[in-house]
């Protein structure tokens, strides 16, 4: 599965972005991507509730606000993906779920990513209409033994507001730059598969480092 990075006879490095609502299955898409590239996967909620769970001090601090359904502020953010974003990037490549979620962090993120480099190829836009995602947040809680403490009626509907006023000004950004791609996830999972892998496969990968 890794030969759509082989170019002339050597491995290239791509680096994708995905930006979507809750419950659009970023999650399920991007390490299914990222595991038949052979690239880093890196989900700051992951990342997040990993530190909640393990009542970290960055933990303590902001399991309040994943509870509320609020986001992370943009300084934390930063400082927490600078080091593994450089390191996925200089590594292969990465899939990248969850940041940028503010047009703050987009374009710090593009002025750390120039000086580096190491600026993403695509922005990959999974597009679901609000009650599908609903309905699909809520499948998600019922059928999880170990239902996320933001998997509550009341905190899905905040998350999904905030993702519209946070989140959603992204795509007018990527749109700018030229790398935005919209990809129409309601569909079945093998399906929006095979619509992220004709976006990812042409693209122009940067060569290997010498």
């Amino acid at each position: 599965m890794l030969a759509s990075r082989w170019r002339g006879g050597t491995l290239c490095r791509v680096r994708i972005l995905l930006i979507a609502p809750p419950g659009a299955g970023k999650g399920t898409q991007g390490k299914r991507l990222a595991a038949d590239l052979g690239l880093t996967y890196l989900s700051t909620g992951d990342v997040l509730r990993k530190h909640v769970a393990e009542q970290t001090p960055l933990g303590i601090e902001v399991q309040d606000v994943l509870a509320s359904g609020d986001l992370v502020g943009d300084e934390l953010m930063e400082s927490l993906l600078r080091q593994p974003l450089v390191d996925a990037a200089r590594a292969g490549g990465y899939v990248l779920d969850g940041f940028p979620r503010t047009l703050h962090q987009a374009e710090a993120a593009y002025v750390m990513a120039s000086e580096l480099g190491v600026t993403v190829h695509a922005a990959l836009a999974l597009e679901v209409d609000d009650e599908t995602v609903l309905q699909r947040m809520k499948g998600r809680a019922a059928a999880s033994p170990d239902a996320r403490a933001d998997d509550n009626d009341e905190v899905m509907r905040h998350r999904l507001e905030v993702y519209h006023s946070q989140t959603e000004p992204l795509l007018a950004y990527y749109e700018g730059r030229g790398i935005l791609h919209r990809i129409d996830a309601s569909g079945e999972v093998d399906d929006v598969y095979k619509a992220i892998r004709a976006i990812v496969d042409p693209l122009p990968y940067d060569p290997p480092s010498d």
